[in-house]
């Protein structure tokens, strides 16, 4: 009970902490919710022209929310831990009482509180913004509410893994430039019936493109499932295949985490 009072402390730590660092605010908070509304803007007479059936917004919505689940949970975790640990923060809180699991409880607190406003307020700016109609079914719910659970436990753990690969100096890098091909090849930034076939093999070796896929099933209407892959939801793998994710990346974290940067004691 201690460790987890002290976890929920830390958790208010951790969002005060964020909420002061611009940067990560706006790339990892804001700026799905600003693509959403540009993309909204730009492209809605091309949908009204190609007979889409749905407005931009509703197209692109699945894949700001996906896109929101990744930053929110891995590109933060890694960054932020990555800079902890080089400049002496992790080595410092591991010299004190505090029981280690704390401080894991306030970055899971942090990426739960950061993700869930984040959803609200895309959601927020979807319906009441451009008019998007939300799920009217409660296994949607349930299935957005899976779906989005498993993607930000496996983001979470995922970042803190990745994070020993690198140093906080070379972190962005590391981080920004997979995520922003993996966005673009799992059908965030443009409609994944437009890309090849091969990229779409590479593409589901990874977890976005199953969240995003799961976004889709929840948004898009069951006439759009006939883009996917196997021409259908895939519910079930799909859930499957992130809960591996979320397994093997908690493995990963519990095996490659590091208190202290390469080189120290």
């Amino acid at each position: 009970m201690n460790a987890i009072a002290l976890g929920l402390d830390r958790t208010a730590l951790e969002l005060k902490m964020y909420s002061r660092e611009k940067e990560a605010v706006f790339f990892s908070f804001l700026f799905p919710i600003l693509l959403l509304s540009l993309f909204s803007v730009i492209f809605s007479s091309q949908f009204d022209q190609n007979g889409a059936g749905m407005s931009a917004a509703h197209y692109f919505l699945p894949g700001m929310v996906a896109a929101g689940v990744l930053l929110t949970s891995f590109q933060t975790m890694a960054m932020s831990v990555a800079s902890e640990r080089d400049d002496g923060s992790l080595k410092r809180l591991r010299s004190t009482p505090m029981p280690p699991v704390a401080y894991f409880l306030g970055k899971v607190g942090l990426v739960a509180v950061s993700s869930v406003l984040q959803l609200a307020v895309l959601l927020l700016v979807a319906r009441f913004g451009f008019g998007v109609d939300l799920p009217a079914t409660a296994d949607r719910w349930l299935l957005l509410a899976a779906v989005f659970a498993l993607g930000v436990f496996a983001g979470t753990v995922l970042g803190i893994a990745y994070s020993s690969l690198s140093s906080a100096r070379s972190i962005g890098a590391v981080v920004i430039g997979p995520m922003l091909v993996l966005q673009f090849i799992s059908g965030v930034y443009i409609g994944w019936d437009s890309v090849p076939e091969w990229l779409r093999q590479v593409a589901s070796l990874f977890p976005l493109k199953w969240i995003a896929q799961g976004m889709r099933s929840v948004f898009y209407p069951d006439s759009m499932a006939s883009v996917e892959m196997a021409h259908s939801w895939e519910t079930g793998r799909t859930l499957l295949v992130l809960a591996a994710w979320a397994v093997g990346g908690l493995l990963l974290c519990v095996t490659t985490f590091k208190w202290f940067k390469r080189g120290t004691v």
